[in-house]
């Protein structure tokens, strides 16, 4: 028997087929979110500060518990503070506490961070269409977009 343990037998190794899409996402990946961040930072906002200015947007009223907008973005509590201090101090987002439960805080878009937004959504979308639609047919997208659903539903399957 070769010096191979057992559990190195069992691994279902990728295929060529397999490789190459993972080693294409891995290599790409991150390009692509600095190639994002790159496109909107003469905005003065990274792609973090962006999104939590869009999530915020899309909420009632503009305004979120911060514990559920950390989970959104896929921050640590702490991560999340870091991320709307900034926000805070240019005037974009407001802690304020709930009028329905006063231990919890609230993150709430102010009327400059949704002129903010509006400002920064067009030169993102811009950015998202070069370089995520625009260089793949209409059907790679849609494959794109279901396998990345499969993978994000496998992910957290609740």
């Amino acid at each position: 028997m070769s010096t191979s343990t057992v559990a190195e037998l069992e691994v279902p190794w990728l295929d060529e087929r397999e490789m190459v899409a993972w080693r294409a996402f891995a290599e790409t990946v991150f390009d692509l979110l600095r190639a994002l961040e790159t496109d909107i930072a003469g905005l003065d906002l990274t792609l973090g500060d962006y999104q939590v200015l869009v999530q915020l947007s899309e909420a009632e009223d503009r305004a979120m518990r911060m514990c559920d907008l950390a989970v959104l973005l896929q921050l640590t509590p702490s991560g999340l503070t870091r991320r709307l201090d900034g926000l805070v101090r240019s005037g974009d987002v407001e802690r304020v506490p709930s009028l329905e439960d006063r231990r919890v805080m609230l993150a709430r878009l102010t009327p400059a961070g949704v002129q903010r937004l509006a400002d920064a959504a067009p030169a993102h979308v811009r950015s998202v269409r070069s370089r995520f639609h625009d260089p793949v047919s209409p059907d790679d997208l849609d494959a794109v977009g279901r396998a990345f659903l499969a993978i994000r539903d496998a992910l957290h399957p609740s």
